[in-house]
């Protein structure tokens, strides 16, 4: 029977009372070799994706979340707060229920997919949005959480962190091996962070022997790391990586430099392009910032080569249904009824 990341690699995370243990059952998320797509992209090298949108709640969150919310229930708390863009308020939510404690989510006002805000309304959650962006409503979160005995359940929390590991563990299980590259999105940056972490603990340990390139991602209009200054108003389509100061910039730059790996920075049209481009070539439906890990490949691609035979993972952190408005929004697709065979035929360029 399938345990929780807790107990799958108890070994190499921070022991947890198995009472306290919060799991719904996340992880052992695909590795989806994509064969089609090397080949488009001209890429003569191993293309895989680590389909995160496969958790419970439809995104890597739940990796931390698991972590975060069972050491949050050990100590006592009184409940939980995060500030959103929207995956870490449905997965926070949804183990908060679990374990039977409240749970705040302060979310920028407008700003979050309805995909992830039905989730954490959904699960119970006390949902808050905020007059201003994500950086307003993580200063807020930050204060309460520090003056009330409520776990903040943010990546600033180390358990998250910790949890998020498990995601190179399985790449590496799954592979034989570390991959020559990982190019994922970077929004708070405590993705790239956790998983360079994982990497290296799996090194130490003896299983791998190599590790790989850290290539992140920001949004153009969101892309404090890359013009290395916080971002005021952020703005891009990728709603899960508009934050423009991120809580973990520092380790993700350290991920960058000690990998010998990049952290650059796509465009909306990019990111828009990847998206449609992964569904239709491969049959996987990844929100919009997810693909900002496609996004990325394609514009290193455009500038630099990768060698052959080398082994490249993309993650996609968030499954497509969290935004489902964007597939509409992005597609060409008409959606005018038909009512004879003529029509039928037409419309399926036959006739």
């Amino acid at each position: 029977m399938k345990t929780g990341l807790i107990e799958k690699y108890s070994k190499f995370l921070p022991a947890v009372d198995k009472k306290f243990i919060i799991s719904l059952n996340e992880g052992d998320t695909p590795l989806i070799r994509a064969d089609k797509l090397a080949e488009a992209l001209k890429l003569d090298a191993e293309l895989y994706f680590k389909f995160e949108g496969a958790n419970p709640t439809g995104s890597f969150k739940d990796r931390g979340m698991t972590m975060a919310i069972s050491k949050a229930v050990e100590s006592g708390t009184r409940g939980v707060i995060c500030a959103s863009t929207g995956n870490t308020s449905a997965s926070a939510a949804a183990y908060a229920a679990r374990a039977g404690v409240a749970c705040t989510v302060l979310i920028p006002d407008g700003k979050i997919a309805l995909g992830k805000l039905s989730q954490a309304i959904q699960f119970g959650a006390k949902v808050l949005p905020v007059n201003g962006n994500f950086d307003t409503a993580l200063e807020f979160v930050k204060k309460i959480s520090e003056e009330n005995n409520i776990t903040l359940v943010n990546s600033l929390n180390p358990f998250r962190i910790e949890g998020q590991t498990t995601g190179a563990f399985e790449i590496c299980d799954d592979l034989g091996r570390a991959p020559d590259y990982q190019f994922m999105p970077v929004g708070n940056a405590g993705n790239i962070s956790a998983y360079w972490l994982g990497y290296n603990r799996y090194k130490k340990a003896g299983i791998i022997d190599r590790l790989p390139k850290m290539m992140g991602y920001q949004a153009e209009g969101a892309a404090p790391i890359v013009l290395n200054r916080p971002v005021e108003k952020p703005e891009t389509i990728a709603t899960a990586i508009r934050i423009g100061n991120p809580a973990s910039w520092k380790s993700a730059v350290a991920a960058k430099n000690e990998s010998g790996g990049a952290i650059d920075m796509v465009s909306d049209a990019e990111i828009i392009s990847a998206y449609k481009l992964l569904s239709k070539t491969e049959g996987i439906f990844a929100e919009p910032s997810s693909c900002a890990s496609l996004a990325g490949l394609i514009k290193h691609l455009g500038a630099a080569s990768i060698e052959t035979g080398a082994k490249v993972v993309c993650i996609l952190t968030g499954n497509g249904l969290k935004d489902p408005d964007s597939a509409i929004k992005y597609n060409e697709c008409e959606l005018k009824p038909v009512s004879n065979e003529k029509e039928i035929l037409q419309r399926m360029g036959l006739l």
